[in-house]
C-alpha cells in the first residue's frame, strides 16, 4: 500500500483498504491456524482408522465409502451456500469502516451542524445490516453439524444392523468384539472427516478474503518504473519542463488537463493560480508521479520523469500538499521526515525561513513538543508552517507548493515568501494559490480555466491581456496593489 498510486487508493477506497489489511488478514489466519493444527492430524486418524476397519472385516467397512462421499457432498452445499453471504459480509464490513472513519474524522462537523443523532441512525442501519447477513450466515453453518451428526449415527446403526446381521447368519460370521471394534474404527473415520468439514466451513469467508488481499497483493501499477533509468544530465539542476501535458483520471470522460506546456528553472519561481477545480493540483501531483499523464510528457533535468527511479525523482522534490499534515510524535522527528540526517543547525534554519521558529519557541518543551495524530492540537496556520519547514529540511532541487499559505496572514505570507525565496536560490519553485498577493512577484504565472492554460506571464502582462487573470485580480480587488506594487 505504501507504494500504489493514489489512483489505485481511490479505485480501492481507504476503508477498504483498512479492512483488507486488518479483517481479511485476521479470518486467513484463524483458517490457516486452524487447518494447520488439524488437517495434520485429521488424515493419520482416517488411514489409521480405515486400515485397522478393513483388517477387522472388509465387508462392514465399506459402508465407509457410502458416508464419506454424503459427508463432503453436504459440506460443499453449505459452503457453497455460504460463500456470497461472506462476500456481502466484507463488503458490508468496509461500509461500516468507511463511516466509522467519517464518524471520528467528521466529528467537529456533526457537532457544529447537530446531526449527532442522524449519525448514530446511519451507523445502526450499517451494523443492523451486518447484523443480519452475519445471522443469516449462522443459520446456514448450522446445518452442518446436526447433519454431519446425522450422517455420523445413521452410519452406526448401519453397522449395528449390517454386524448383528453377519454375526447371526454367518457360520464364519464376525465376533461381537470385532463389530463393536470396526464401530470405534469407522467412527474415528467420521470424526476426522466431521473435523476437517469444520475446517472448511472457515473456507468459504477465508477464501473471499483471499481474494480481497491477493486484488491488492496482485494489483498494476498505474505508475510503473523502469529497469533501466537514466542519470542526472551534467549542468541542470532543478529544471522542470512540461510538453504538451493531458491527463484525465482512470475512468473519467473528460480530461482534467489539456495540452500544458511551460518550463520552470532554479532561481525562478512559477505559480499556477485559476478557479476551484481547474486542475492545479492536479498538475502537481504529476510531477513527483502520484499519477502519469495522459499525453505529453514531463522532463526534470532534461530527462523524462518515467525514466527515472520514484525514490531518485522523490528525493528532488521537497512536496507540500494542500492539506497539511503531521504525524504523531515530536516536531523534531515530523522535521525529520524531510531528511532523518538533518543537523539541529538545519533544522533550525528551516523553522526560521519557514516563520516558525517563534510559536516553536513559544511552546514549553520546544522542537520536544508532541504533536497529537493529524496535528489537531496546532492550528491550521502553524501546520502549514511546519509542513513548510519539513519540506525546507530536505534541501531539494524542487519545492512543489499546493496552495500552502492560506491559512497564513498577509504579514506572514509575505515574510515566509522573501525568506523563502532568500534559502532557495538555486531551487524551483512552482506553488498553487488562490491569492494573488501571494504570486504577485512571481517570474511566471499559469492561469488555468476548465484545465487549459489560458495565460501565461507575470502578473503586469497577465493584467493586460488575460481576461480570466484580470477577472481574478478583481475579485479580490487587488489590481492597485498589484500595480503599486
Amino acid at each position: 500500500m505504501l507504494h500504489i498510486s493514489p489512483a489505485e487508493i481511490d479505485k480501492f477506497s481507504v476503508s477498504s483498504l483498512i479492512t483488507r489489511t486488518s479483517n481479511d488478514v485476521m479470518q486467513i489466519q484463524t483458517f490457516i491456524n486452524l487447518m494447520l493444527r488439524i488437517s495434520l492430524m485429521a488424515p493419520f486418524m482416517c488411514l489409521g482408522g480405515i486400515i485397522m476397519a478393513f483388517n477387522k472385516s472388509r465387508s462392514m467397512s465399506m459402508i465407509i465409502f457410502i458416508s464419506i462421499p454424503v459427508m463432503i457432498i453436504f459440506v460443499f452445499i453449505i459452503a457453497k451456500a455460504s460463500t456470497p453471504v461472506s462476500i456481502l459480509m466484507q463488503e458490508t464490513f468496509d461500509r461500516i469502516n468507511l463511516i466509522l472513519r467519517e464518524k471520528i474524522t467528521g466529528i467537529r462537523v456533526a457537532r457544529a451542524f447537530g446531526t449527532e443523532k442522524y449519525e448514530e441512525e446511519r451507523f445502526d442501519l450499517i451494523n443492523d445490516s451486518y447484523m443480519k447477513k452475519a445471522i443469516y450466515m449462522n443459520k446456514i453453518v448450522n446445518f452442518l453439524i446436526p447433519g454431519l451428526s446425522l450422517i455420523l449415527y445413521i452410519t452406526m446403526v448401519a453397522l449395528l444392523a449390517f454386524g448383528g446381521y453377519i454375526a447371526v447368519n454367518d457360520s464364519n460370521g464376525i465376533l461381537i468384539g470385532d463389530i463393536i471394534a470396526v464401530i470405534q474404527y469407522v467412527m474415528q473415520i467420521l470424526m476426522s472427516v466431521l473435523m476437517l468439514s469444520m475446517v472448511f466451513m472457515l473456507y468459504p469467508r477465508a477464501s473471499v478474503s483471499m481474494r480481497r488481499v491477493s486484488e491488492v497483493l496482485e494489483l498494476n501499477f498505474s505508475v510503473l518504473e523502469k529497469e533501466t533509468v537514466e542519470e542526472q544530465e551534467q549542468g541542470l539542476i532543478g529544471h522542470v519542463r512540461f510538453d504538451h501535458v493531458s491527463f484525465k483520471f482512470p475512468g473519467a470522460e473528460e480530461e482534467v488537463l489539456k495540452n500544458i506546456s511551460f518550463e520552470s528553472g532554479p532561481g525562478e519561481v512559477t505559480a499556477i493560480i485559476g478557479s476551484t477545480g481547474t486542475g492545479k493540483t492536479t498538475l502537481l501531483n504529476l510531477i513527483p508521479r502520484f499519477y502519469d499523464t495522459t499525453k505529453g510528457d514531463i522532463f526534470i533535468n532534461n530527462i523524462n520523469i518515467k525514466n527515472l527511479k520514484l525514490l531518485k525523482l522523490r528525493e528532488k522534490i521537497g512536496y507540500v500538499p494542500q492539506k497539511s499534515f503531521l504525524f504523531s510524535g515530536t516536531i523534531t522527528k515530523n522535521l525529520l521526515f524531510g531528511n532523518h540526517l538533518a543537523s539541529n543547525d538545519n533544522l533550525d534554519e528551516a523553522v526560521t525561513t519557514a516563520q516558525a521558529y517563534d510559536f516553536i519557541m513559544d511552546k514549553q518543551e520546544g522542537f520536544e513538543y508532541k504533536i497529537s495524530q493529524g496535528g489537531t492540537n496546532v492550528s491550521g496556520g502553524q501546520r502549514q508552517r511546519l509542513s513548510i519547514a519539513r519540506a525546507i529540511v530536505r534541501d531539494p532541487e524542487i519545492y512543489l507548493f499546493d496552495d500552502s499559505f492560506s491559512a497564513l496572514d498577509y504579514k506572514t505570507d509575505s515574510a515566509l515568501r522573501k525568506a523563502l525565496i532568500n534559502k532557495s536560490k538555486y531551487a524551483t519553485i512552482i506553488m498553487v494559490a488562490q491569492r494573488v498577493s501571494t504570486i504577485i512577484n512571481a517570474d511566471r504565472i499559469l492561469v488555468l480555466d476548465k484545465g487549459e492554460c489560458v495565460g501565461i506571464g507575470r502578473h503586469d502582462e497577465l493584467l493586460k491581456n488575460c481576461k480570466v487573470y484580470m477577472e481574478i485580480v478583481s475579485s479580490q480587488n487587488l489590481e492597485s496593489e498589484g500595480e503599486n506594487d
